[in-house]
């Protein structure tokens, strides 16, 4: 083996071997037996791996779909409406029928309009829930960081390298589902808002032309 085969093969046991030293044992009785001044966690896993995090995400799950339906739903309607006005066509006088096309495409744009609203608050709603749930998690990731001796939680999707020894995701989920209260059934509601229609509904209907 030539000297760069040495000297790899010399890093690599190095490496090896950091990752699998145990820290210094911790002197208290039932505390944890590693110690070690950095620990990784994956936050989005705290989320969807805790029961808790589950139900909350599940009950925003079930709000998407209600909407999807909804959108489908006055998506056919919709459709309906366009061919009914396109069948009465050739019996209306060109007014007549031009102002109910008209009449038809505002309706077409404010459905538009208050779905996509409902679309983007749902996705507001959603995104502040996840956040404000990890942010409660902080209390159960700062208790590990003392009992561990550590100084740094990094998240471990930006790190290289780590041994899994030093990862608390695990953990910290257990902590999490055994501290939190279930989630509401169902998330914030959001204000009613005036109308019906679909987050794509509309999009693609418009009145036939005169």
């Amino acid at each position: 083996m030539g000297r760069a085969g040495i000297a790899a093969a010399a890093l690599a046991g190095v490496l090896a071997a950091a990752l699998v030293a145990p820290g210094p044992a911790r002197a208290q009785s039932g505390g944890p037996a590693l110690q070690s001044q950095l620990l990784t966690v994956e936050p989005e896993r705290l989320l969807t791996g805790s029961e808790a995090g589950k139900r909350l995400m599940a009950a925003f799950d079930t709000e998407s779909q209600a909407l999807a339906a909804e959108n489908r739903r006055i998506e056919a309607e919709l459709s309906r409406e366009e061919k009914d006005l396109t069948e009465r066509r050739p019996k209306l006088a060109p007014k007549e029928f031009s102002k109910m096309a008209d009449a038809f495409d505002s309706k077409v744009q404010e459905i538009r309009k208050t779905q996509d609203a409902k679309a983007r608050d749902l996705i507001r709603r959603r995104e502040a829930a996840r956040q404000k749930f990890l942010n409660d998690s902080l209390s159960v990731l700062a208790a590990l960081i003392r009992e561990h001796g550590a100084t740094v939680v990094l998240d471990r999707a930006t790190v290289f390298l780590s041994a899994d020894s030093i990862d608390i995701t695990d953990e910290a989920i257990r902590r999490i589902d055994a501290a939190r209260p279930a989630p509401p059934a169902q998330p914030e509601q959001p204000a009613q808002m005036p109308g019906a229609g679909t987050e794509s509904s509309g999009a693609g209907q418009t009145a036939p032309k005169p």
